[in-house]
This record gives C-alpha cells, sequence and structure tokens, in this order.
C-alpha cells in the first residue's frame, strides 16, 4: 500500500476532527478543489484508513458517568471458552469496551454505568454469569483525564 501524502494526512485529521465537515469546508481547509478532495476521501474510506464515522455522545446525558475497568482472570484458557466469554461480553450493552491481553489476568473491560449502585447491581447479576470467571478487579475512575479517539497519523 502506498504511503499517506501530505493531503491524505491533512485530510485524516480534519476528519477526525469533525465526521461531520462538509466536502467543501474540507476542500477550502486542505487547499484543494471539491472534486479531488472527494476522491481521495472516498479513497481512504475505500483503502480502510476511514473505517466509519461517529458522534460522540454525552456520557452524563446517556447516564453512563460511572466507569469501572475490570480485570478478569479465566479459570482456563481456550477458543470455546473466549468465544463464549466474548459472545456474552457482548450481550452486556454496559460493557461499552473489551480487550484480550497477555500478562496477569486474561481480559480488561471498560464499563459505564450511571452510579456505583447501578454497577453493583450489574456486577451482582450479569457479570457474575459471565462464562469460565475464576476472578475479578474492578478499578473505579475518580477523575478521566485524556479521553480521545484521535490516533497520530503517519507521515510518509
Amino acid at each position: 500500500m502506498k504511503p499517506l501524502d501530505k493531503i491524505d494526512q491533512k485530510i485524516l485529521m480534519c476528519l477526525q476532527s469533525d465526521g461531520r465537515m462538509s466536502n467543501t469546508d474540507l476542500a477550502k481547509k486542505i487547499n484543494l478543489s471539491p472534486t479531488p478532495c472527494l476522491e481521495r476521501v472516498r479513497k481512504l474510506e475505500k483503502t480502510g484508513y476511514i473505517e466509519s464515522y461517529h458522534a460522540k455522545l454525552s456520557a452524563v446525558k446517556m447516564k453512563a458517568n460511572f466507569m469501572t475497568f475490570m480485570t478478569i482472570k479465566l479459570d482456563q484458557t481456550n477458543e470455546n471458552l473466549f468465544d463464549d466469554f466474548k459472545l456474552a461480553v457482548d450481550n452486556i450493552d454496559e460493557i461499552v469496551e473489551c480487550h484480550m491481553v497477555g500478562g496477569g489476568f486474561d481480559y480488561i473491560l471498560k464499563i459505564r454505568t450511571e452510579t456505583m449502585e447501578e454497577f453493583r447491581t450489574l456486577m451482582g447479576k450479569r457479570l457474575a454469569e459471565l462464562p469460565g470467571v475464576l476472578s475479578t478487579s474492578s478499578f473505579f475512575v475518580m477523575e478521566e483525564t485524556k479521553n480521545t479517539r484521535f490516533y497520530k497519523v503517519p507521515s510518509s
């Protein structure tokens, strides 16, 4: 795959900041006419640099402002259990991220609820039923100091 040139890099940086930016406004920002700008955006989408566009919602307004990270150690490690675990996690809306990791535990979950009480209820009911869980540790976020989905755009 051909490396990104300076114009593609600018497009990606602009769209990370404002995915709803019109093609005309984007073209002005990067000093390109609208037609070639749109062609480049479509090429970046087609080649997978741009996967999708999203709205960032307010955690407070969505009643999801209490954030917990949970580590999970499974009682065994095999493909069937991994698949069962992933399927179960996928069905719990409050789990907004799940990452399989190497080290002292198997998974890290990012969980969003409205309150500590709601988390405790979730923990006692649905999280306790996750398949193959040997142990868990929960870490409650006191202050979110950085939350971004911005990536450093690689230079050529």
